[in-house]
């Protein structure tokens, strides 16, 4: 062995990312296995390398033994075991080289698939997208760069595993970092997330700073940030929840774009009971159900939505939109100043209905004239 080896390592070194020292190593290792082989296991052997000059010796006790002594079954096995420890310092610098990167995104294109999982390639290794990981109806270009959360590095003995995954919520989130300073900063946190991918995902997000809008904040001027995360998850909905402490104020949010009339706590069981007007119950349940599943998800409260007629019904209650024949200025009247079911018309006195601001004689006749015929 002369310095051209070194050269040799100095180049691995670099295309593959293993330490020189390592390949010394390796090749000492290589060269003992071989002579004690030609030798016999007992033998006193020996092998000393300049690391500067590349120039070994090998000896059997005090005796030197050159390379012809070593015969061509001992050389081959030296060749395999070099082979043998390259590759396997190859696998530990991928390992090294992801194992920190969990948890991250990375960029690669779909390669192949195999057994329905997407074969990616990184560059210097493969990951895997598990069938499991993949959004459904997600399909990609040939050679298109595409983004993945690592899942998961796995070392196993053919190598590290790499798991990755385009569905995790985290994904979303590791988006959002990205492309939003603020959050890298620590001037806006996420809070919670929740995600049906593909399809549309709940994110809620606070600010430390009250002059910073975190909601402003992720979407960006004119969009542009949000556009971005969008583009790359395919078209994928998100909704950008302002965080509260108040439950209620949360709640309300998490449900949008659905308008809420009330919301009835109970703490105890962390359960919801969320009132809508009639023509937002919809809205407020989302097609086949989304909008409150992912609301659940986000919140963690239990959500029950119901309807104003419904909760009339349930009470006993008719509200004053109920009444026929009656303006939507004089209902407003009467709504401000209390009167704002029909149980409570019924048990009012006249005089007290003329003391509302701006319902005079004729009006009030008419209300109880209507009141009448609804009850």
């Amino acid at each position: 062995m002369n310095g051209d080896i070194l050269v040799i390592l100095e180049h691995l070194e670099r295309e593959k990312g293993i330490n020189k020292e390592v390949l010394l190593k390796t090749i000492e290792a290589a060269l003992l296995s071989a002579a004690r082989k030609r030798f016999g296991q007992d033998e006193d052997i020996k092998v000393r390398i300049n690391g500067k000059t590349g120039v070994f010796k090998v000896f059997s006790g005090r005796k030197e033994i050159t390379p012809a002594n070593f015969g061509r079954i001992a050389a081959q096995t030296a060749r395999q075991v070099v082979i043998q420890k390259i590759r396997e310092a190859e696998k530990e610098v991928v390992y090294e080289d992801f194992k920190d990167k969990q948890g991250t995104i990375i960029t690669g294109f779909v390669q192949r698939e195999e057994y329905k999982n997407k074969i990616i390639d990184l560059g210097n290794t493969e990951g895997i997208l598990p069938f499991r990981e993949q959004i459904r109806g997600e399909t990609y270009q040939p050679r298109e760069r595409v983004q993945f959360y690592l899942l998961e590095v796995r070392k196993t003995s053919k190598g590290p595993q790499l798991i990755l995954s385009r569905t995790h919520p985290d994904f979303v989130k590791t988006l959002f970092e990205l492309e939003v300073p603020e959050i890298t900063d620590g001037i806006v946190e996420v809070k919670a997330i929740a995600r049906e991918p593909g399809e549309r995902t709940k994110i809620a997000v606070h600010s430390t700073q009250e002059n910073v809008d975190p909601v402003g904040a992720c979407v960006g001027m004119r969009g542009s940030r949000i556009k971005l995360i969008v583009r790359e998850l395919k078209g994928e909905k998100i909704d950008i929840i302002r965080w509260n402490e108040d439950r209620e104020a949360y709640l309300t949010a998490a449900l949008s774009p659905a308008k809420i009339a009330q919301v009835n706590l109970n703490l105890k069981n962390r359960e919801a009971e969320i009132v809508v007007p009639d023509d937002q119950l919809s809205l407020a349940i989302g097609k086949k159900g989304q909008n409150v599943r992912l609301a659940v998800k986000l919140t963690g409260w239990k959500i029950d939505i119901k309807t104003e007629s419904k909760l009339a019904a349930e009470k006993k209650v008719v509200p004053l939109s109920h009444l026929s024949g009656i303006g939507q200025k004089t209902l407003d009247k009467l709504a401000e100043a209390g009167f704002d079911t029909l149980d409570k018309l019924l048990a009012t006195e006249i005089k007290d209905l003329m003391a509302v601001p701006g319902i005079g004689k004729k009006t009030v006749e008419k209300i109880l004239e209507a009141v009448k015929k609804t009850g």
